[in-house]
Formats: C-alpha cells, sequence, structure tokens
C-alpha cells in the first residue's frame, strides 16, 4: 500500500509567501474566500498541542504578519481564524495548518455566530432566547 505524501511537507517553494524559522506562510489551494490563508509548521505534526513553545510562537508572528499583508493587498473587514485539529473537528491533511480567513461585508447575509456555523443546529443561539 502507498501512501501519498503530505501536500505540505512538499510545497513547491513557488507557494511560499513568508517564512521563519518554524514556519510558512502560503494561499489556501481551495480558499473560501479571496486571501484564504494558510500558517503552517515546518515539522511534520498533526495536532496544534504538539507544537513546541517556540513553534506556536513563531507562527503566531507569521500569523500577525500575513493579516497584515492581507490588510493591504485585500482590505478585508474580518477575519475568521481556525485549526481542525483530529479527524473528528474535519481535519483532513494530518499536518497542522492554521486558516487565515478574510470576510467581507456581505459575503454572507448574517455572519453571526462565525465558527459556530460547523455544527449548524448550535451556532443560531441568539434568536432561541
Amino acid at each position: 500500500m502507498t501512501t501519498k505524501p503530505c501536500p505540505f511537507c512538499t510545497l513547491p517553494g513557488e507557494r511560499v509567501i513568508d517564512q521563519n524559522d518554524h514556519g510558512l506562510v502560503v494561499r489556501d489551494g481551495y480558499p473560501i474566500s479571496k486571501g484564504h490563508t494558510l500558517i503552517v509548521p515546518l515539522r511534520h505534526t498533526g495536532s496544534f498541542f504538539d507544537l513546541t513553545e517556540t513553534e506556536r510562537s513563531d507562527l503566531l508572528l507569521l500569523l500577525d504578519k500575513a493579516k497584515l499583508n492581507l490588510e493591504n493587498e485585500f482590505k478585508p473587514d474580518g477575519y475568521n481564524i481556525g485549526i481542525n485539529d483530529g479527524p473528528a473537528a474535519g481535519q483532513t491533511v494530518p499536518h497542522l495548518h492554521i486558516h487565515l480567513i478574510p470576510r467581507y461585508a456581505g459575503d454572507r447575509a448574517d455572519p453571526r455566530g462565525g465558527v459556530r456555523w460547523i455544527i449548524p443546529e448550535k451556532a443560531d443561539y441568539w434568536s432561541k432566547t
């Protein structure tokens, strides 16, 4: 049985937007919004909770820089930041990556609830009170 190589361990260099000692930044290959960006550790690890303190710090520095770049390039109105950590959370690539998803006014009729919509029946808590 052959296994497919990890797509984040084999990224072509031309896809890399930014990088530091422990991570890199690329645009998502299947973006859900204009500028959808991924922050990926260089070390192959599946979980945010397996990162060292230094790796975490470097990835968060890249997240901040990526946000500034998105502000300059696309001028979004907001952001969703997410990590799918484990198959039950929807992780399909077993190499940790942080999604930085620019949001734009009007891209969803009612954006309230944001990431809560991963379980739609639990998302709209405000109209049930």
